[in-house]
């Protein structure tokens, strides 16, 4: 996630306004996500594979309340070591003491790519470019009103039940008062059983527009497998530098 709109752009535009930018900044999560967490891995989905998410995400903070209820999320291996990706949310967003709105939020696409396998050795590393559509209102807080860009980098190594991943990116940020601005993160999870997986993951980014300040966030994560193909995963967490007061993400998996 990535910090709070700042006080000069609350002073230039309504409210509500603000909210919306927040909105999309909230969505931004959503873009980096290897769910349930917001940083990602390198791992594409495998060749004529599919990944099917029904989601919602929300976050809490001193500004007010967004989030998605719900979101799809689909993902495609449409050739070796490539995914395709898309994300489809019906978003809301409500200012502290305003009304709730509610609609189509912008929507996600990427390519995820593989480039290096991982051996005993050697890491996984790929990239995965995000393109957030401007598709959903800036005025009633459910978009951004502008593309966004993430060009990212992404490792991963595995080591008997333990796997960790991380790295960063780019965002193009385009906007009055905006800034472009670089992401950093990394997770740690463990398999504690054939159904059950628990990580956690740090995460940073610098200032995204006049005057912000860097924000560094966590997120504690549990992926549950019933089956080789249903999965329930679940995230929460908040700000250790930031107005985050809780953020959450809870998704019904199939995998095909």
């Amino acid at each position: 996630m990535v910090p709070r709109i700042v006080r000069v752009l609350v002073e230039m535009r309504p409210r509500h306004i603000t909210l919306g930018l927040i909105a999309w900044l909230f969505n931004c999560s959503t873009a980096l996500a290897g769910p349930p967490y917001v940083t990602d891995d390198p791992e594409p989905v495998e060749y004529r594979h599919w990944e099917f998410y029904v989601a919602s995400q929300f976050e809490n903070s001193r500004d007010g309340l967004v989030g998605t209820a719900p979101h799809i999320e689909l993902n495609y291996g449409v050739v070796q070591n490539v995914q395709l990706h898309l994300i489809a949310p019906l978003s809301y967003s409500r200012a502290r003491g305003g009304p709730t709105h509610y609609g189509p939020g912008d929507v996600e696409l990427g390519v995820k790519f593989r480039f290096i396998q991982e051996n005993d050795w050697r890491p996984m590393v790929g990239t995965f470019p995000m393109f957030e559509l401007p598709t959903g209102s800036e005025a009633k807080g459910l978009g951004s009103g502008r593309l966004h860009v993430f060009v990212p980098l992404w490792v991963q190594k595995s080591f008997g039940r333990f796997t960790t991943y991380g790295g960063g990116g780019y965002w193009i940020n385009p906007g009055l008062g905006n800034r472009d601005y670089l992401y950093f993160g990394w997770q740690l999870q463990r398999r504690f059983s054939q159904w059950a997986t628990l990580g956690g993951e740090v995460f940073y980014t610098t200032p995204d527009a006049v005057g912000a300040r860097a924000n560094l966030r966590f997120n504690v994560g549990l992926v549950l497998d019933f089956s080789d193909e249903h999965h329930l995963l679940f995230s929460t967490g908040r700000s250790i530098v930031g107005d985050t007061l809780l953020e959450g993400y809870l998704a019904y998996q199939l995998t095909l």
